[in-house]
């Protein structure tokens, strides 16, 4: 829920409630409010791709047998070279022993759900720009079927409940520029 409501931030209807200029009161240009959205998806297809390296990283090294780990190093590097866009993989460069999330940050195995709440996000909001940013029955079903049933039911149920059926990548990647 927190990364849906980011979303608001970004939609003109919402922005011209308040953000407008502290002298002329004027509300942001369309063509800027369009710049930035646009900004948003630079380096998109590598930040993407990226994330995916490392959650795969992650999901690696929690389901392999520890007593397989001979070097660290070579290890992470044979997992994350189909990852290595540019080819420029700094020597000796070894990326999960600092990896807080997986190790210490409560995130063992779970690092692909940040990709995953993304897809839920985009695919939710989708639903939101269909109906209007601030249609009151959208809302109400997503605060029906959403937040008030916090852990009650499997979450896809409840996402299901809410979005009238399974969530879809484009969403996630028209949003990101990576689909038109």
């Amino acid at each position: 829920p927190s990364q849906l409501m980011e979303n608001w931030a970004f939609e003109k209807e919402c922005l011209d409630i308040f953000a407008k200029h502290y002298k002329t009161k004027e509300t942001i240009p369309r063509s800027l409010l369009k710049k930035i959205k646009e900004s948003q998806s630079f380096f998109e297809g590598h930040a993407t791709v990226r994330q995916l390296g490392f959650a795969t990283l992650d999901m690696f090294l929690h389901t392999m047998n520890p007593d397989d780990l001979d070097d660290i190093l070579e290890t992470e590097a044979q997992v994350m070279k189909e990852f290595d866009l540019f080819g420029h993989r700094p020597p000796k460069a070894c990326m999960s022993t600092t990896f807080g999330h997986i190790f210490n940050g409560g995130y063992a195995a779970g690092y692909y759900s940040y990709k995953w709440a993304e897809v839920l996000d985009a695919d939710a909001f989708e639903l939101f720009q269909e109906k209007g940013i601030f249609d009151t029955q959208t809302a109400a079903s997503f605060r029906e079927h959403i937040l008030s049933k916090g852990g009650s039911e499997h979450p896809m149920t409840l996402y299901k409940r809410f979005r009238g059926r399974g969530p879809t990548l484009s969403a996630l990647l028209k949003r990101s520029g990576l689909e038109t």
